[in-house]
């Protein structure tokens, strides 16, 4: 953090912040003193006049260290400004949270997706697997994986499949999923079940090529 007086802020109960944005701000990707700032924002409405100096005074920061935060939460689409006239047809800069919103919406549909199935770690397990929080895109196709009825243990064996191949890419888990369900395989115990019969093919034709390797032509020539 990089002012003490965003913690007093914070601890105080000053800004209002929902514990699920609390638990999860990381996947904004933003920092925690950015977070803090953006929740200030939050606190203000939904669009409202950017007033640099304003922010500065209620939050004891420097009016440098403001712009950075307006700049790098701009630059990840969480706010944006807009320049539109007033009732006086005077010019002014509105602060609006639109990107912000559309982010939350995704981490709302997260919280109750991860509620209503607390054995679901699917989102966790693919994050730890690529390295990396996933996107809002990413999410989403996640999501349709399963309301598609794609069972959890299905996705798992397909990501597996992607990594082992060295490929850290949701579409590629994507086309390896459409390929199993093309192929009638649309649960663990039938990617099983075609892994044994392609073993048993592979060990037969291993079998017969040993057969003819072994073959003595010499003793078939001289008959």
């Amino acid at each position: 953090m990089k002012n003490s007086k965003l913690i007093d802020i914070f601890k105080n109960g000053n800004i209002v912040i929902p514990l699920y944005l609390l638990k999860n701000y990381k996947k904004l990707n933003i920092e925690l003193d950015e977070f803090v700032f953006l929740m200030y924002l939050y606190n203000l409405g939904d669009s409202f006049l950017f007033d640099p100096n304003k922010f500065s005074n209620e939050l004891g920061v420097d009016i440098s260290t403001i712009m950075n935060y307006v700049s790098n939460l701009s630059d990840k689409n969480l706010i944006r400004l807009d320049a539109s006239k007033n009732d006086k047809g005077v010019m002014e800069e509105v602060l609006l949270l639109d990107g912000f919103y559309n982010k939350l919406s995704l981490l709302t549909i997260e919280e109750v997706s991860n509620t209503n199935n607390t054995d679901s770690d699917i989102f966790e397990t693919i994050e730890k697997e690529f390295g990396r929080t996933l996107s809002p895109t990413e999410f989403e196709i996640i999501k349709a994986w399963l309301e598609g009825n794609t069972s959890e243990d299905l996705i798992k064996a397909a990501l597996k499949e992607a990594v082992y191949n060295g490929v850290s890419n949701l579409r590629y888990i994507d086309k390896i999923l459409y390929e199993w369900n093309r192929k009638g395989i649309n649960s663990i115990e039938d990617l099983e079940k075609m892994k044994n019969t392609h073993k048993e093919k592979v060990e037969k034709d291993v079998e017969i090529d040993t057969e003819i390797f072994d073959w003595n032509w010499l003793d078939e020539e001289d008959e």
